[in-house]
């Protein structure tokens, strides 16, 4: 067995943490494979929140996610998908492309036009859903990155949004929470998880070779 994959089996949704503070390094290593992360058309259409700071846990805590990991964490990573994409998302993309690769942006007009055709025409409501599946892809490198550096990791869902975006201040930086990943290290005596086996469907069940 792969020592990725041992890392992966070793690795699951942690219940409760003990608030022992990760280093600067892994949490590096972590980030580094989120900026790194596969997005359609190379726009990583989000921005991710890194929260350490105890009050503000505390205040996500009370008014938007009652989980316990949110204030037992290390770090709280905020997923935002960017709530609407515009012409100038485009075109700072584009000059992003031609000065990391030396190229003149006139170059890239026709992979421009490319995009804007595609993502221009579509409603903000089917942006968001599309910029929000970046992120969840994002989330999955960091789910990753944290298991090979043996950093446990909770992915969440059922918060309130609106009340996190509130607190966050999200809207008037035009972003939207779709998920959250807390970074820390798991509290065996108090998780009744920490020991049990992974569940997962078998190969055969999952896989199906064609």
């Amino acid at each position: 067995m792969s020592e990725l994959i041992q890392k992966l089996n070793w690795r699951y949704a942690t219940k409760r943490m003990n608030g022992e503070a990760i280093s600067e390094d892994k949490l590096k290593t972590i980030l580094q494979a989120i900026q790194l992360s596969a997005s359609s058309v190379g726009l990583q259409p989000y921005k991710v929140l890194v929260i350490s700071d105890k009050a503000t846990k505390e205040r996500i805590f009370n008014e938007a996610a009652q989980q316990p990991q949110i204030k037992e964490s290390s770090h709280l990573l905020v997923f935002a998908a960017w709530e609407k994409v515009t012409a100038k998302d485009i075109t700072e993309y584009m000059q992003l492309i031609a000065t990391t690769r030396g190229i003149a942006v006139d170059s890239l007009s026709k992979f421009q036009e490319s995009i804007e055709g595609s993502i221009l025409s579509r409603t903000d409501e089917v942006n968001f859903d599309w910029t929000a599946r970046q992120a969840y892809i994002a989330l999955g490198h960091a789910l990753v990155a944290a298991a090979t550096e043996h950093v446990d990791a909770t992915p969440m869902e059922g918060f309130n949004n609106a009340k996190l975006d509130e607190v966050l201040n999200l809207k008037e930086k035009g972003l939207k929470s779709v998920v959250l990943l807390t970074l820390g290290y798991r509290d065996a005596d108090q998780d009744h998880l920490a020991r049990a086996k992974k569940v997962r469907r078998s190969e055969e069940e999952l896989f199906i070779t064609i």
